[in-house]
C-alpha cells in the first residue's frame, strides 16, 4: 500500500490543503492512504470518521508535534496529548503508550531533530526523504541510517493540493486502521519512496 505519511490539512495554520481536496484526489495520486499529521493538533477527529472512506482510501490520525530538539510524526492514543512537552519526556510517553513516533524532516534548516535522540534509541524511525525539504537536506539522512542502522520513511509534508503524494512510503502489509499502521511502523514492514526527484524548499 501506498501512503503519504506526512499531510497538513487547513487545521494547520500554514496549510492552505482541505479534507475534502485530500479525500477526492488522493486516489488519483496513486496513493491507497494517507495519514492526517496536523501541527500539535487531532482534530481531524471532529471532521472525519478514521479508516477506510467509501472511497477506499484509508485515513489514519495522527500529528506533528513540535518540541525544543525537533518535530516527531506521532501515531496513538494522543488526541489529549497537551502541546511543549521536552522531547524525551515525549518520547518516552510515546513508547510507554505502544505509539510510535517519526523523526520529521530530520536535517531541515532550524527544525532539525537532535542527534542525541537517535542515538539514544528514543526516536527509532525518522523521514529519510521530505517533500519539503531540499535534496541535501534529505540526503543527510543518509549519515544516520548508516551510522544508526535507523529504518528511514517518506512523507510529502504536504500544505498545498499539487504536494499531495509527491513522496510516499510502501507498506508490505494492509494498513486500514491506527494500530496497523503502528504494528508494520514497529515491524519495519515498509520502504520509503519518492515520487518526485525535485524537492521543494518552502519548508512550514
Amino acid at each position: 500500500m501506498k501512503f503519504d505519511l506526512h499531510v497538513h490539512t487547513t487545521l494547520s495554520p500554514c496549510s492552505r490543503l482541505s479534507l475534502e481536496e485530500i479525500l477526492f484526489s488522493a486516489a488519483a495520486r496513486g496513493l491507497d492512504g494517507v495519514c492526517i499529521t496536523d501541527h500539535d493538533t487531532m482534530a481531524v477527529r471532529h471532521c472525519l470518521r478514521e479508516g477506510i472512506q467509501n472511497n477506499g482510501l484509508s485515513v489514519i490520525f495522527g500529528m506533528e508535534y513540535t518540541t525544543s530538539e525537533g518535530d516527531f510524526l506521532l501515531f496513538g492514543p494522543f488526541e489529549d496529548l497537551p502541546p511543549g512537552l521536552p522531547a524525551k519526556l515525549l518520547l518516552r510517553h510515546v513508547e510507554r503508550c505502544g505509539g510510535v513516533a517519526v523523526g520529521a524532516h530530520p536535517f531541515r534548516k532550524g527544525r532539525s531533530v537532535r542527534e542525541h535522540l537517535v542515538r539514544d534509541e528514543l526516536c527509532g524511525i525518522v523521514e529519510g526523504v521530505n517533500g519539503r525539504n531540499s535534496e541535501q537536506e534529505n540526503k543527510s539522512v543518509v549519515e544516520w541510517q548508516q551510522q544508526f542502522n535507523i529504518p528511514l520513511v517518506g512523507g510529502s509534508d504536504a500544505h498545498l493540493p499539487a504536494e499531495l503524494g509527491r513522496v510516499f512510503t510502501r507498506f508490505r502489509s494492509p494498513v486500514r486502521s491506527r494500530n496497523d499502521l503502528i504494528h508494520a511502523l514497529k515491524q519495519g514492514s515498509f520502504d520509503h519512496v519518492a515520487s518526485e526527484k525535485t524537492f521543494s524548499r518552502q519548508a512550514a
